[in-house]
């Protein structure tokens, strides 16, 4: 099968409208016309990881965040970027990023997060229906979803730590009340806050918060922080749900590489 054709089972799944508009979601680079050997699926891409893909004689690497998110303008050896670029170049790799648009569609990251932790009628938090061509998509930022029971807030908190294998999870005051109600947006999703609050959502699951948006919400909701790494680590599960169907000879490989750049004490 021909990598242009993963690519558009991946983009059937995740249109590339959907992303944000200060992402760069999509082809990265490689060419698309020739057969793909064999797939990695990574969150970050590195010169490691391009290295494991050489190795277990892959030709595509598919992502979630993006190797190429701002301009460049040579390419030599001065940052990982130009040098993950030149060797995957040197080494006829393809590199395709799936990042907002994956986040943002029904059953992407987010719903992948709600499921890990059991929630139940999950839900889009702000679901827009998009046409896009000549289908309609629904996306939205973050999702709403709900414990099968209410459980109090340090049982909750204890819940997502063995959920996600976290080594330490960040949260405010523990809440007086029960949680059931959650909202969750994967990454850096403090911006989605507000809304949470909006949906009287007992609960807010995010991977980064700035220091100062934690400040006036104590017994409010509950909050937590996951970690950036941590909250998207499951997203290769839906890249590989998506090439086994379309491609199921393809050989398909997680990375070993552990890309997460923050490391705790």
């Amino acid at each position: 099968m021909k990598i242009k054709e993963i690519i558009t089972a991946l983009e059937q799944f995740a249109p590339l409208p959907l992303q944000e508009s200060y992402d760069n979601a999509g082809l990265q680079c490689g060419l698309t016309e020739v057969e793909a050997s064999g797939a990695l699926l990574c969150l970050d891409v590195t010169e490691e990881v391009l290295r494991e893909a050489v190795d277990l004689g892959c030709n595509l690497v598919v992502s979630h965040h993006p190797l190429l998110f701002h301009g460049v303008k040579q390419v030599c050896d001065a940052n990982l970027v130009q040098r993950c670029l030149r060797m995957a170049i040197q080494n006829d790799l393809c590199i395709y990023s799936a990042h907002t648009n994956l986040d943002r569609v029904e059953d992407g990251v987010n719903f992948r997060i709600a499921e890990k932790l059991g929630l139940i009628d999950v839900q889009l938090l702000d679901a827009s229906p998009m046409t896009v061509g000549t289908r309609t998509v629904k996306a939205g930022n973050g999702v709403l979803g709900y414990l099968p029971e209410a459980e109090n807030s340090l049982a909750f908190l204890q819940r997502v730590k063995q959920a996600f294998g976290v080594e330490a999870l960040q949260h405010n005051q523990l809440l007086e009340r029960p949680v059931q109600s959650v909202v969750i947006c994967g990454g850096a999703g403090d911006f989605l806050l507000s809304q949470a609050i909006q949906a009287e959502a007992d609960a807010f699951l995010t991977g980064e918060m700035h220091y100062h948006t934690w400040f006036g919400h104590e017994q409010e909701l509950q909050i937590a922080v996951l970690g950036h790494y941590e909250s998207e680590q499951f997203t290769r599960e839906i890249f590989r749900e998506i090439i086994e169907h379309t491609a199921p000879q393809l050989p398909l490989y997680d990375t070993e590489v552990h890309t997460n750049p923050i490391q705790i004490l």
